[in-house]
């Protein structure tokens, strides 16, 4: 399916009822849909044969967390430690990977700490950041569960896949108190990939860890995990033979950029930006109440603009200040007149998820709960 009958087979799909009274903007999310997305997820990691760890960054919530441990997830992962104090301290979480380095003796001894509560794992790529957390731990006579991150193509963090990769686990392999259970790597390159190369570029990323996997066996260091993680790449990665685990996070909501690869339509979409028109200053253009501070700035190779609004597919948020949304009208569209309610769907849900305050929860397009996004703000 591409892009184009993706969102045309369900382009009039909206998840408020028009009788409800709400003050925007605000994200609003579809329960039912947010279950099926859950869902189908670990029924997808059940079909490969690994476990499931998503990332929460992209909700935030410990009451979405405690939906996904309850479908059948292993733990969650973070990428930093007030995300991960916020899901065990509030949400009961006891199994956490912080999927990013720890550096810095104040992030060590919040550390340290948090273990006094949870199983935690930290992923690593520098053998100073391995060496700290060595003497850190040894010190408090502690054990410590660590991922070597490996570069399989994004070129952001992690050491190069193959020997370099293989050289730095056995250097941290030796040091005190660490036990190096796995290898992670991020494939988000393949998020990006066109349509037909995302299969390939996923699983040669896939493979390339799993190689890796393999030669720091050879040296005699047993590597347990070989964790993948994206949400594009999840129908492909994961059924590499030898990857034992998958981290993907915005599949709980999917978004704007999920539409690149025909796969997921508006329909799939379970959180939404809702907006109210403000002004028409002109026939071909309308005000919406959501800027910056609620749809993020990010770019999407799906839709041009900074967002999808959903009935609308010829309607494009053209440019974006703080408070102001403005989209650009063919000729005659209707439905943008002064107090219409519009909902968008962002191109990248994680940062608009952490603009609010709170989730506003949906069933059958009217409201039955609000859920503090616990965790937002969470950056250090």
């Amino acid at each position: 399916m591409n892009l184009a009958s993706a969102v045309s087979a369900v382009t009039e799909y909206r998840i408020i009822a028009g009788d409800q009274s709400l003050d925007t903007p605000l994200i609003a999310v579809d329960l039912d849909v947010l279950q099926r997305n859950i869902a189908e997820m670990a029924a997808l990691a059940a079909s490969c044969g690994v476990a499931l760890r998503p990332h929460a960054k992209t909700h935030k919530s410990p009451h979405i967390a405690r939906m996904q441990l309850e479908a059948g997830a292993v733990g969650l992962t973070c990428a930093k430690l007030g995300e991960a104090e916020v899901l065990v301290d509030q949400g009961g979480v006891s199994d956490i990977l912080i999927a990013y380095p720890i550096v810095g003796d104040l992030k060590i001894k919040r550390l340290l700490d948090l273990l006094d509560r949870a199983r935690v794992v930290v992923a690593i790529d520098t053998h100073q950041a391995a060496a700290a957390l060595s003497q850190g731990v040894s010190t408090g006579d502690r054990a410590l569960d660590i991922y070597l991150e490996v570069n399989t193509g994004q070129d952001r963090a992690g050491a190069r896949a193959g020997q370099e990769a293989v050289d730095l686990a056995v250097a941290i392999s030796s040091l005190p108190g660490l036990r190096l259970a796995g290898v992670m790597t991020h494939e988000g390159h393949a998020g990006f990939s066109a349509p037909d190369e995302i299969a390939t570029i996923a699983e040669n990323a896939g493979q390339a860890l799993v190689d890796t996997a393999e030669r720091i066996r050879n040296q005699g260091i047993a590597v347990t995990h070989v964790s993948v993680g994206s949400t594009p790449a999840s129908w492909f990665t994961p059924r590499v033979a030898g990857v034992t685990e998958m981290r993907p996070g915005t599949y709980v909501f999917n978004d704007n950029n999920a539409f690149h690869h025909g796969r997921i339509g508006p329909d799939r979409c379970a959180a939404r930006v809702i907006s109210t028109v403000v002004s028409r200053p002109a026939p071909d253009r309308a005000i919406v109440d959501a800027g910056s501070k609620a749809l993020a700035l990010d770019p999407s190779p799906s839709h041009p603009g900074h967002g999808y609004i959903v009935g609308h597919p010829g309607a494009t948020i053209a440019r974006l200040s703080e408070e102001h949304g403005v989209v650009t009208l063919a000729p005659n569209e209707t439905g943008f007149d002064v107090g219409d309610r519009v909902e968008i769907i962002p191109n990248h849900i994680c940062p608009a998820v952490n603009l609010t305050d709170e989730l506003v929860m949906l069933r059958d397009g009217h409201v039955v709960d609000r859920w503090p996004v616990a965790a937002r703000g969470k950056v250090r």
